[in-house]
């Protein structure tokens, strides 16, 4: 389902996506601590910041939330995500592009960006080398990049954990709402094929990220949802 078919299920739930990830206990949250830890200085005066499978806008939101003096520009390949978050109330400093991550280039964006923040985006590429690299060069010299993403291969509790929840509550909720599950059963079924945090990190670096680590995020997310950072080299580092 790694395709065009995730796209027109994603513009077939965008009308209830909202009401479904209110729901999950610390969605909006952890999205905020994840973008936390881009750690950007001044509020983001002054910097680009790219909000990658920005979805309704909930990243987006945590963005500007925690940095108000950044451009953020949230971009998506779903029109019907896209119109959602469109729909919202925005400051002038926020702005939303229709596109896969992999049709970008910092020419079209304006320029190399600050920081890259993209959650729950890079399980649902293609090629996922592919979209990390392009997601690395979109980044200027200094860069910083935060994928906020689940990963659960490494830990047997957390796949139990992640299948126990998806078939407890996710695919059963999504079907009530929807009257559709197929976007529920792939999710649970791509989270359980991604990479594990090991692969992902090395996978980061290979990409050309620099101080690539993971840090884990709070509640029953715990070893399911994770913060990985990486970077780009300022000019002049050796």
């Amino acid at each position: 389902m790694k395709s065009g078919a995730v796209t027109d299920e994603f513009d077939r739930a965008a009308a209830s996506y909202d009401t479904l990830v209110a729901a999950n206990p610390g969605y909006h949250r952890h999205l905020r601590l994840s973008a936390r830890r881009l750690a950007l200085p001044r509020g983001g005066e002054g910097m680009r910041v790219l909000d990658l499978g920005c979805g309704t806008g909930a990243s987006t939101a945590a963005l500007a939330r925690l940095f108000p003096r950044a451009r953020i520009i949230g971009v998506d390949a779903s029109e019907g995500m896209l119109a959602r978050a469109r729909a919202k109330k925005w400051k002038p400093n926020v702005r939303f592009i229709h596109a896969r991550v992999e049709e970008l280039s910092a020419d079209r964006l304006g320029g190399p960006s600050d920081a890259v923040f993209a959650a729950y985006l890079l399980r649902n590429c293609p090629d996922t080398d592919a979209a990390l690299g392009v997601m690395r060069d979109l980044l200027g010299p200094g860069g910083r990049m935060v994928l906020h993403e689940y990963s659960v291969a490494d830990s047997p509790a957390a796949r139990l954990v992640w299948s126990l929840v998806c078939w407890g509550v996710i695919i059963p909720l999504g079907r009530l709402v929807t009257g559709r599950s197929d976007l529920y059963r792939y999710l649970w079924r791509s989270v359980l094929d991604f990479d594990g945090v090991t692969a992902l990190r090395r996978r980061m670096g290979r990409a050309g990220l620099e101080n690539v680590r993971s840090l884990p995020l709070p509640g029953w997310q715990r070893g399911v949802t994770h913060t990985f950072l990486g970077g780009v080299a300022a000019e002049g580092a050796s």
